[in-house]
């Protein structure tokens, strides 16, 4: 069943949502009901099929049967095969830091409040599980060691925002409506229209009151946030973020609470965001040096 929410203002349709456990839209600049609701349903059906395909969180999909394949070929297809090359470039890229077969440690860690850090014998043991080089794949077929897990989430949002907004641009090229497709924050804005104001956008606080940090104005463009603020827990006196090293299975020394990058596509402006938390306290550095429109909340 597809189940979305359709309001009009005064010159824009907002198309309400939820995926992928965040709250979605997308802002039409066009007042046809009947074009909105196509928009719609085909958005929403798009991204439940990504979403029933590639989250983990959904037993007996695809990744389901891959992370319990105990090390036996599962039968893939192009559009799998292409995230995992995706994946392994940002392993390669990252030097091991993004890797998609880190999500186990989150079986010895957990961001509650009263968490506290697993023991240094659980986390060697655990890293024994992880390494994307130790994946097997080709067009056709996967092979993950027993033990084993992959976790697409890294990039499963950008890749259905920009999914959802080429698989849109024909129905509004139509009438020239330009649009924003906005998936938990991470998002993609198409212009059609020479002058159409840009979309007034707020960047979510890393404080506990929710309210917006700021407000950022995009007309043509992609934007993501990776962040560190809203999972954690202290822990004598030492606050450990969800964001974990797969190399060393503790958390990211020193990384920004969270970091906003601008991009031509959401995929790109969210591998830009997850490789500078990454990096640490060098997080701003290397978006200067890769010559990204960003903005870092420390």
């Amino acid at each position: 069943m597809l189940d979305f929410q359709l309001t009009h203002s005064s010159n824009y349709t907002r198309i309400e949502f939820s995926a992928m456990a965040s709250p979605c839209e997308i802002l039409i600049r066009s007042l046809n009901h009947e074009l909105c609701n196509k928009i719609a349903q085909l958005a929403v059906s798009e991204i439940q099929r990504i979403e029933a395909k590639f989250s983990r969180y959904q037993q007996g999909n695809l990744v389901d049967k891959m992370n319990h394949s105990h090390g036996n070929a599962v039968a893939i297809d192009q559009e799998t095969f292409n995230w995992l090359e995706y994946a392994k470039s940002l392993y390669q890229l990252s030097d091991g830091l993004f890797d998609i077969t880190s999500g186990i440690l989150r079986t010895i860690w957990q961001f509650t409040a009263d968490s506290v850090p697993p023991s240094q014998a659980d986390i060697l043991r655990t890293l024994q599980s992880i390494g994307f080089d130790k994946l097997r794949y080709d067009t056709k077929y996967f092979y993950l060691p027993k033990g084993m897990q992959i976790d697409f989430g890294g990039i499963g949002k950008e890749y259905a925002v920009d999914h959802i907004s080429n698989l849109i641009a024909p129905l509004c090229a139509k009438t020239k409506a330009s649009y924003l497709v906005n998936l938990g924050g991470d998002l993609s804005a198409v212009k059609l229209k020479p002058n159409d104001p840009p979309w007034l956008i707020g960047l979510e606080s890393v404080n506990a009151d929710n309210k917006a940090a700021s407000t950022i104005k995009i007309t043509q463009g992609a934007v993501a946030t990776s962040g560190n603020s809203k999972r954690f827990f202290d822990y004598k006196g030492k606050r450990y973020g969800h964001l974990l090293n797969p190399k060393t299975g503790y958390p990211i020394a020193d990384a920004p609470q969270s970091v906003t990058a601008f991009a031509e596509q959401c995929v790109i402006a969210g591998t830009l965001s997850s490789l500078a938390m990454l990096k640490g306290a060098d997080a701003e550095q290397f978006l200067i040096e890769q010559g990204v429109d960003h903005i870092c909340i420390w």
